[in-house]
């Protein structure tokens, strides 16, 4: 259970059922580790089917609970609104656990973290703002809408940002009138069980917020599939999706989907080169280059090429790598040996098979106090082509390609030569190019000069291989409610229609 201690003196987590923590069915536990040194952090329960069909009962149970169920949407916002204000009075607990559960420097995960609490205010809002639409129709009658929570809302959430993503999620589900179960990464569950905890001692009913831990085979294919489950939310690999989307698709569960990523950033010659040098740096390092929207492929105008290519692999051999606990740390590891791996698989991928020019990095760190840990360098390549693995394959790790292009055009067809759509960006001076340029990607989300953004109130998602629906904003809210037709006759009139069939008004 959690918080006792065993004779390897780490913490040991049991699951997170209908407000209380509980053990699993099977004895079985799963290894935590500090990705930066290679430590045992804690372990946690493997629930398998009989554990998860428990959880997703008790969200079922306590979304029709009167006390749910019935509150009213000011009551529900003023409480969500609570919740909101118990995680910022433990934003900085949630800072060191989420760097030593994941690996992230300490300053971009308070940087991250810091945000998540209005997620909640603006979900909140949104619950009080809510209003039913009428629909003006043809003939005498009112036609209006009544939207109801759908129920309980599976969510899976991935190791690269763990709260924040699935912070994305709850917000809404909890807002709407929903329930939920969420299966965390097995690498780092931490604070996704210890926010659990802090929301039910803040108030929120039993069996609202449920957590199960374990595998995506088995405890994240039980959540997915199970008949119960009105939402479907999984944030991973595009392989994942289509296994899961398939599985709640069978019991048609609304879904959304976060996929991955390939993201294009077109960098024009009228733009400042250290800016977009700096830029570049930031979208493709931040969090160790471990997120859907890594600003993984540079396509650089032919003027600006060469000396954009000099500019980043100096920068990136400037940035400080270490562990992430250290607030001068600039880049912390990769969130296990298996990433590690596929890191540094791709860097020979680079060199043997596309033959594209290494220009940084591409190494594990020779400090010999980071041999326990799971850091890679910064790595770039350059003289990248479409036709090359490392220009359509996501890595997911601290990896960039720069490839070359002379027109707009050009750029453009490169940019969108990609199996996948989540973001992309711009770097140009030139406003109507901008604007121009943003409507001719294919892709849900857009930055111009600038990258990694989000908020709240603006929605997030991909197309093509990189998912469906979106998270955040009116359009994520809306997506955890049924809508209801509600046509009502204002006429007294006798009806009758097999009586005078031909002077009778159409029905449809």
């Amino acid at each position: 259970m959690s918080n006792t201690k065993q004779a390897h003196q780490v913490p040991i987590h049991g699951l997170f059922i209908d407000g209380r923590e509980v053990p699993a069915s099977q004895t079985e536990l799963l290894d935590v580790i500090n990705p930066a040194t290679g430590e045992l952090l804690a372990q946690i329960s493997h629930a398998n089917v009989h554990d998860v069909d428990v959880a997703v009962r008790s969200a079922d149970t306590a979304f029709h609970n009167h006390e749910w169920s019935s509150m009213s949407n000011r009551t529900r916002a003023r409480l969500i609104n609570k919740l909101a204000d118990v995680f910022e009075t433990h934003l900085d607990e949630m800072y060191q656990l989420e760097t030593a559960n994941n690996g992230r420097s300490l300053n971009e995960t308070r940087a991250q973290i810091s945000r998540l609490p209005d997620f909640f205010r603006y979900n909140a809002g949104l619950a009080i703002a809510r209003r039913d639409s009428v629909i003006p129709v043809d003939g005498n009658y009112l036609n209006y809408t009544i939207r109801t929570p759908i129920g309980v809302v599976g969510n899976s959430t991935p190791f690269n940002h763990p709260l924040m993503i699935m912070v994305k999620s709850l917000a809404p589900t909890l807002a709407s009138g929903c329930t939920t179960v969420v299966k965390p990464s097995e690498y780092t569950p931490l604070t996704t069980l210890r926010l659990a905890r802090l929301f039910v001692e803040a108030g929120l009913p039993p069996g609202v917020f449920n957590v199960v831990t374990g595998l995506g085979p088995t405890t994240g294919k039980a959540l997915a599939e199970h008949p119960r489950l009105a939402k479907w939310v999984l944030t991973g690999g595009t392989e994942a999706g289509r296994i899961t989307g398939a599985l709640a698709g069978g019991n048609f569960a609304h879904q959304t989907l976060e996929l991955g990523g390939k993201t294009p950033v077109l960098v024009f010659d009228d733009f400042d080169v250290e800016q977009a040098v700096n830029y570049a740096a930031f979208g493709a390092f931040v969090g160790a280059g471990q997120t859907c929207i890594c600003g993984s492929r540079q396509i650089v105008q032919e003027k600006i090429y060469d000396e954009f290519v000099e500019k980043l692999a100096a920068k990136a051999q400037t940035i400080r790598i270490g562990n992430p606990k250290d607030p001068t740390v600039q880049l912390g590891p990769v969130v296990s040996a298996r990433q590690q791996q596929r890191v540094l698989n791709y860097v020979r991928i680079g060199i043997e098979e596309d033959k594209a020019r290494l220009v940084a990095g591409g190494k594990v760190p020779t400090d010999p106090a980071l041999n326990n840990g799971f850091f890679v360098e910064p790595t770039v390549f350059a003289d990248v082509t479409a036709g090359m693995r490392i220009f359509q394959e996501e890595v997911f790790g601290p990896f960039v390609s720069i490839s070359k292009f002379s027109t707009e055009a050009e750029g453009l067809a490169l940019a969108n030569d990609s199996p996948f759509g989540l973001a992309g960006a711009i770097r140009t001076n030139d406003i109507t190019r901008a604007h121009r340029v943003a409507a001719q990607l294919k892709c849900g989300i857009v930055w111009i000069n600038d990258h990694h953004r989000l908020d709240p109130a603006s929605p997030w998602g991909g197309v093509k291989n990189s998912g469906i629906g979106r998270e955040c904003g009116t359009e994520s809210f809306d997506q955890h409610f049924e809508t209801k037709s509600v046509m009502v006759r204002l006429d007294d009139a006798p009806f009758d229609w097999y009586k005078d069939t031909a002077k009778q008004p159409r029905l449809n």
